[in-house]
């Protein structure tokens, strides 16, 4: 299994960025959980989004919620990452990870904690200026 990051940049307050996590070794459409997660200057990795194709859920961190969209593409064996409305606070680096298995039922701290993602992307900048 292998996932590469990709679309990060530098935009302005206000931009949009759409990145994109190229999976291999196994189908976006099969059984397993998918998130993204940041880690900016200074501070701890945090979840951003994710989603179970057990149940069809998505979750989002607070502070994304209602700007940030994730979802999959099965043409291009992806896992999307839609970001509107940036501001400077969205600056970090971006990780896509995924793990497998029981992808149905678990809630939402359990699927934001990073110790159950057992394959990690190397993760693509995103910096926001004023």
């Amino acid at each position: 299994v292998q996932l590469v990051e990709s679309g990060g940049a530098s935009v302005q307050t206000g931009g949009s960025l759409t990145l994109s996590c190229l999976a291999s070794g196994f189908s976006v459409d099969d059984n397993y959980v998918a998130g993204w997660f940041r880690r900016a200057p200074g501070k701890e990795r945090e979840a951003v989004a994710s989603f179970s194709t057990g149940d069809g859920r998505k979750f989002y961190a607070d502070s994304v919620k209602g700007r940030f969209t994730i979802s999959s593409d099965g043409v291009k064996n992806s896992v999307l990452l839609q970001m509107n409305r940036l501001n400077p606070g969205d600056t970090a680096v971006y990780y896509c990870a995924v793990f497998f298995g029981l992808s149905s039922g678990i809630g939402k701290r359990a699927i934001f904690d990073s110790d159950r993602y057992t394959n990690w992307g190397q993760g693509t900048q995103v910096t926001v200026s004023i």
